[in-house]
């Protein structure tokens, strides 16, 4: 469909000009200035059927320009464009013409293919139009400022407004509807298609799924998203605009394998690839504003089993979790096997990883960030990286052997132990929670007496408002409180399926002759590092190392004969 084009010559019937007809109408179509004739279809518009398609809307104002006497005249098309705002791309070209002093008159089917927007559609028929002497007119509406606007014109803007409105509540009411109603209400993300006997439903799309997967896989070994960007485009791997344009038989962009660093963000971020379905992800603040807005987790609505999933659940936890203590590069351009993951027993901030061109490699070392060379609150908690290495790996491999000799035991004695101290944990974070519900409740009936105190006037106006606020901000810090110590009930109650992924973790590993970025990340959650004791001579330092899934193991302190670093 051609965006731009002109409408034939029309003859002309006068003897005046029988004897060059050819060039006394160019002559006059030359001099007469351009006549826009504007078409607009959004999506919703669609539903009405044949009366407003573009074809219709074509047809209806070439005619009118032809009896008219409108001879130079330009079309111009938005198909797929709202009339909520003026952010239209044929729209805007057809403005150029108006502001070059080329065009003086804008003709449209009817007042609502113009705009839906009952302000901006009054700034340009009260004040822009007339300023540039433009002289509009919408056919099917009886609208012509060559004569003046009638007093029923606003109202007509209006009506088109109220009705835009209408339309964008019904169409929220029926993705709220769906949303709620095991569907996705978007399109697929990059990974995943929409199923062909089935579009509310979404496949495993074979070419992209690999590489969503490979690319989870880059952030457990510790790639951030820059560098993860770099890999792919030196691999030649297109990029989501680029394959989907690729599969339409568009053309591709200059650079089809220029992955941006917020594009992997982006996808290092969806939830979906576990196979759920997250929905009302974004909202808007007005149904005239385009601009979409992030919603709170709470108010998005998850699904779970709705697809295939092509990460693991424990996996995409590790990799947000990973995201949230991005690890930085050191001058030298490297960075510490275990940064982000050491914690100071003392003032519980990380340890740094400390790598300088004086240091050899067995002399790279963690520092509390609470130290700062002396000049902070905290002491200076150092221990080499090769030490901590050291321990690490025997650690796990002490592990690895133990749960595979007998997994069954290994299970039973684990929940044995973490049951014990669930339960003893578990009756007094209950006995709190109860405390804290039947508080949160009497602020009820306490907020209730105190409007009914000032409903009869034995409490002033101001009073009842302050008592009110301490009351509501009472609550508001009781209802924190419960929210976490319910999430922390309700995260104890998964033991079992903790220690399953532990074991799978385990049986994914034969040995571990190597400590790499992948096996640190998703076997430890954290270790906790304790100031060094030297006072018999030697260096000795604990440890806690907590691993994922099952949580804290308690180490005896590690002794090593390494000299003092300065």
């Amino acid at each position: 469909m051609t965006n731009e084009e002109k409408c034939d010559i029309i003859s002309s019937a006068s003897q005046a000009l029988s004897a060059e007809p050819n060039k006394k109408e160019e002559l006059m179509s030359a001099q007469q200035k351009i006549a826009i004739l504007y078409c607009r279809l959004s999506d919703e518009d669609e539903l009405e059927g044949e009366s407003n398609s573009i074809q219709n809307q074509r047809s209806i104002l070439t005619e009118y320009a032809r009896k008219n006497g409108f001879r130079n005249t330009r079309v111009f098309i938005d198909d797929g464009y709202t009339g909520l705002n003026f952010d239209r791309p044929q729209f805007k070209e057809a403005m150029k013409l108006i502001e070059s002093g080329e065009a003086d008159t804008i003709i449209v089917k009817d007042l609502s293919r113009f705009g839906r927007d009952y302000l901006k559609v009054g700034e340009y028929l009260e004040i822009y139009f007339p300023e540039n002497d433009i002289r509009f007119i919408a056919i099917n509406d009886n609208v012509d400022s060559a004569r003046g606007y009638d007093d029923f014109t606003p109202h007509r803007c209006l009506f088109n407004d109220f009705y835009a409105k209408d339309t964008s509540r019904k169409v929220r009411a029926v993705m709220k509807q769906k949303g709620m109603n095991n569907q996705h209400i978007g399109r697929p993300v990059y990974g995943y298609a929409a199923d062909p006997d089935n579009k509310g439903q979404w496949i495993i799309d074979e070419e992209t799924a690999p590489v969503v997967k490979r690319m989870y896989d880059m952030a457990v070994e510790g790639n951030g998203p820059s560098a993860i960007a770099r890999i792919l485009e030196k691999d030649r791997i297109l990029t989501p605009r680029s394959y989907y344009k690729s599969k339409k038989g568009k053309p591709l962009p200059v650079n089809p394998y220029n992955w941006d660093t917020s594009t992997v963000v982006h996808i290092l971020e969806q939830p979906e690839y576990t196979g759920c379905a997250c929905n009302f992800k974004t909202f808007s603040k007005s149904y005239k504003l385009r601009k979409r807005y992030s919603n709170k987790p709470e108010n998005m609505h998850f699904i779970q089993d709705m697809q295939e999933p092509i990460i693991s659940q424990e996996q995409w936890n590790l990799v947000q979790k990973l995201r949230e203590n991005k690890r930085r590069y050191t001058k030298l351009e490297n960075r510490g096997l275990f940064s982000g993951l050491l914690y100071c027993a003392d003032c519980g901030k990380k340890l740094t990883f400390e790598a300088t061109a004086n240091f050899k490699p067995d002399q790279y070392r963690y520092v509390c960030s609470g130290y700062r060379g002396g000049r902070g609150d905290c002491t200076i908690h150092y221990i080499r990286e090769c030490v901590i290495k050291e321990i690490v790996t025997a650690k796990l491999r002490e592990a690895l052997s133990v749960v595979k000799s007998d997994i069954d035991g290994f299970r039973e004695e684990w929940l044995k132990q973490n049951n014990a101290l669930k339960s003893k944990a578990d009756a007094g974070d209950r006995k709190k929670l109860a405390e804290l519900n039947k508080r949160y409740d009497n602020l009820d009936a306490v907020i209730a007496k105190t409007y009914e105190d000032y409903a009869l006037g034995t409490l002033t106006q101001e009073r009842y408002f302050k008592l009110v606020d301490k009351f509501e901000d009472e609550q508001s810090i009781l209802k924190s409180e419960i929210d976490l110590l319910e999430e922390k009930i309700s995260k104890a109650d998964e033991t079992e399926d903790k220690v399953e992924s532990f074991i799978e973790l385990v049986e994914k590993y034969t040995d571990v002759p190597e400590l790499t970025p992948s096996i640190v990340n998703e076997f430890i959650d954290k270790i906790i590092v304790h100031e060094a004791d030297k006072s018999t001579g030697k260096r000795t330092q604990a440890i806690e190392i907590v691993f994922n899934f099952i949580g804290q193991i308690a180490f005896t302190p590690e002794s090593s004969d390494y000299p003092i670093a300065s």
